[in-house]
């Protein structure tokens, strides 16, 4: 099993940016790929980037040139550095492994970004 525990949310303007950390412990070499995701009140929770073994990434349309999803294998860490935040990427924003034999989330960072 994998634990994993987000840190890095508050509050910024428009136009600032956060950089968000999930640390990671347990079996982290089972892992296959991680991946942020974010959820606003009353709407589904939606990919926001991902990072697979070989460091291959993939970003959601919305913030493709804003965020970036980055990892240090010595901290056991995932980063998501996101800039030029707007209000719309207020949510609360999880961090989740695969590996071949579980998944499982961390309990979440909210995110607010004011006008």
């Amino acid at each position: 099993q994998v634990q994993l525990v987000e840190s890095g949310g508050g509050l910024v303007q428009t136009g600032g940016s956060l950089r968000l950390s999930c640390a990671a412990s347990g079996s982290i070499r089972s892992i296959i790929s991680m991946g942020w995701y974010r959820q606003a009140p009353g709407k589904q929770r939606d990919l926001v980037a991902s990072m697979i073994s070989d460091g291959s990434t993939n970003y959601a349309d919305s913030v493709k040139g804003r965020f970036t999803i980055s990892r240090d294998n010595t901290k056991r860490t995932m980063y998501l550095q996101m800039n030029n935040l707007k209000p719309e990427d207020t949510a609360v924003y999880y961090c989740r492994y695969y590996s071949y034999y579980s998944t499982d989330w961390g309990q979440g960072t909210q995110v607010t970004v004011s006008s």
